[in-house]
């Protein structure tokens, strides 16, 4: 995927002076400053920043641990949503390894704070982990085949997929339709600098979940987002199987299925002979 550029769209601010600046020729010096510096933060490419606000300490029977909240935010336009993660120091040394045996050289400045033995639960020190941890994701970030690795978006969305379809095996539709949305949210953020094909999992599980709680309207939206992506990356399981609930769910809200009904039949008659799944059986192997 190509990196944003510079220009209008969604990565760009693509507002033109004269936009901001009806009647230049009333306005005060001061004004056209004011005018032109808005433009100016418009017009910054879109980043991805890192904040760990806060920890906590968990214990347990026969251990503790502290896990930091790690918030995700995007500069260059307003980001109203909060979108965060916890996660362990743990974590962060797995992730900090799967890069290194991908990315080593690339990577030779970025050092993850080193393993404490002693003093792990002394507020200072907690303190001076939240920020070396928030420093090293933004380095970690500067790096642009990192950031656009599947690596990168695994770390802020694997744990939180893992519990949402645990939810959904377990019939905990509810549940594991709040947990989904968190994890949408945190993707759509990454979409930038991932392929879009991130989604597909999510949006298919929530179909599943949509339809399982009988709420058709839901289910059809959010296996029509899928769709596009799952056509254009060529993923033929998941195709076949959102078109099946998309004429199933169709007919049922009495929408225009004839061509996705068409489709359908032209791929089975292309893949006759192969095992072909519903889309609640796809989902279920997922993230095991």
């Amino acid at each position: 995927m190509a990196e944003p550029g510079p220009g209008p769209g969604p990565e760009w601010g693509g507002t033109h002076v004269d936009s901001l600046t009806p009647g230049c020729s009333s306005l005060t010096t001061k004004q056209l400053q004011e005018n032109l510096r808005a433009v100016k933060r418009q017009q910054r490419p879109l980043r991805l920043l890192f904040e760990i606000p806060t920890s906590r300490i968990i214990e347990q029977t026969l251990s503790k641990h502290v896990v930091y909240e790690v918030v995700v935010l995007r500069s260059g336009s307003f980001d109203s949503r909060r979108s965060s993660v916890e996660r362990r120091y743990s974590d962060f040394l797995r992730f900090h390894h799967k890069l290194l045996q991908e990315f080593s050289d690339e990577l030779e400045e970025v050092l993850l704070p080193r393993k404490l033995f002693t003093g792990n639960f002394c507020p200072e020190v907690i303190a001076e982990r939240r920020a070396a941890l928030q420093d090293y994701l933004a380095r970690v970030y500067d790096v642009r085949c990192v950031r656009r690795s599947s690596h990168f978006a695994t770390f802020f969305t694997e744990r939180e997929q893992q519990l949402a379809h645990a939810l959904l095996r377990g019939g905990q539709f509810e549940a594991a339709l709040e947990q989904l949305q968190l994890v949408l949210e945190m993707e759509e953020k990454l979409l930038p600098w991932q392929s879009p094909a991130l989604v597909v999992p999510t949006l298919s599980a929530l179909a599943v979940c949509y339809r399982d709680l009988e709420r058709a309207e839901q289910a059809f939206a959010a296996a029509q987002r899928a769709l596009p992506v799952v056509r254009r990356y060529g993923l033929d399981r998941h195709r076949v199987a959102l078109l099946d609930l998309l004429v199933d769910v169709g007919y049922e809200l009495g929408r225009p299925v004839a061509q996705v009904q068409e489709e359908l039949m032209r791929l089975k008659d292309t893949e006759r002979g192969q095992v072909s799944h519903s889309l609640k059986e796809l989902v279920v192997q997922q993230f095991l």
